[in-house]
């Protein structure tokens, strides 16, 4: 029985568990390590992988979890960089459902911290000095205050967060971020970019500018920073668009991957599906959309 094509799926541990057909994007992995940049901006267009893409960069790095499974039919197993996998305190967060109103904005962005808060609730439980407490407690209430269309009580959330998991573990942190725009783009267009703007931009800058527990980062998203208005100083962002060669062969579908993909269902790479499907130019290759 072949199998099933993951239409919709885009949870790269949702792909391999249940044995949905997949493409090999592992070696992003170790570009990503090789490269060593602190901060990756990635912008491809919407449909084009980015987010079951971040979310495999995701299970490999966290250290609270078992993912041999997940890449043992992998390309990455045979490089030096697999003994980085489950090797660091991890956080990925998504900004895909940030859309609509300032208030539902804002309550996603909340809810997406609030889960990473709870999935890492043992590392509050460490001691904390009067002063961290303090901030702990503030940083939970702006949380936990759901309707309240504010971001300005939560800009360290995700700092503070990455300072605990590097005092508890001793290692510095993986951040991954999945449409990190979205929130930008729906408050352009809703009308209330100028009252979102500042504590978004603080949140990000806090967590990938001024923190000295982030490790690497990785944000992906459908348009380019506007470096002037909202990472004004992050002048540690390395920005891969279209035209970039990096990891240009990872999002959407090569000629030879294509290829393979239709022979496995008995089909080939006819005029048809170029005129379909091609028509991309990424990098130095030519990029078919999934």
């Amino acid at each position: 029985m072949r199998k099933a094509i993951p239409l919709g799926v885009v949870d790269y541990e949702t792909l391999k568990n249940l044995n949905y057909y997949f493409i090999d994007k592992s070696m992003m992995i170790s570009d990503f390590l090789m490269r060593k940049s602190t901060v990756t901006l990635i912008t491809r267009p919407r449909r084009f992988g980015k987010t079951i893409n971040i979310s495999m960069m995701a299970s490999f790095f966290d250290m609270t979890k078992d993912s041999k499974e997940l890449f043992k039919d992998t390309k990455i197993v045979e490089t030096e960089y697999i003994s980085e996998m489950n090797q660091y305190p991890t956080i990925f967060i998504s900004f895909a459902n940030a859309k609509n109103d300032k208030w539902n904005v804002v309550k996603e962005i909340k809810l997406q911290l609030r889960k990473e808060y709870d999935r890492y609730a043992h590392v509050f439980e460490q001691k904390m000095t009067i002063f961290e407490q303090n901030e702990y407690e503030s940083l939970v209430q702006g949380l936990m205050t759901k309707n309240d269309g504010l971001l300005d009580n939560i800009t360290d959330a995700l700092s503070f967060l990455m300072e605990r998991l590097e005092k508890y573990y001793h290692k510095k942190v993986m951040v991954f971020i999945d449409e990190y725009d979205t929130p930008f783009i729906e408050a352009h267009v809703g009308g209330y970019y100028e009252e979102l703007r500042g504590g978004l931009s603080s949140l990000l800058h806090n967590a990938l500018k001024t923190s000295t527990s982030l490790h690497y980062a990785m944000m992906t998203g459908i348009q380019r920073v506007a470096k002037e208005n909202i990472f004004s100083d992050l002048n540690n962002l390395v920005v891969c668009t279209v035209k970039d060669p990096e990891y240009s062969q990872y999002f959407g579908f090569t000629e030879e991957e294509t290829k393979q993909t239709l022979e496995y269902y008995d089909l080939s790479l006819n005029d048809e599906v170029k005129s379909m499907y091609d028509g991309y130019h990424f990098g130095e290759y030519d990029i078919y959309n999934p």
